[in-house]
């Protein structure tokens, strides 16, 4: 849906919004915008992001591109020996 397109936002005090924050957020994540008040002045605005900041998963897209060293599972003798309870 283009950023247009999504209702006008809703006045929600902080107190509201503090103490349902994840309901909030979950309508939000549907399209709903809310303006946070706090004495009847805006102090911050919750919306959906619009479709170009969001970026869709892509399987795959590091491939290649992370490398591990070859002793990256490799512990050091007195690694091994403190963790096993040795050298106490």
């Amino acid at each position: 849906m283009p950023y247009e397109d999504y209702p006008l936002p809703e006045k929600v005090g902080v107190r509201e919004f503090r103490e349902n924050m994840t309901g909030f957020l979950r309508q939000a994540r549907q399209g709903s915008s809310f303006l946070i008040t706090s004495h009847n002045e805006v102090v911050a605005e919750i919306r959906p992001p619009r479709e170009s900041q969001r970026s869709p998963r892509r399987p795959g897209a590091l491939r290649g591109k992370i490398r591990m060293a070859a002793d990256f599972d490799t512990l050091s003798a007195d690694v091994l020996a403190a963790m096993e309870g040795e050298g106490e």
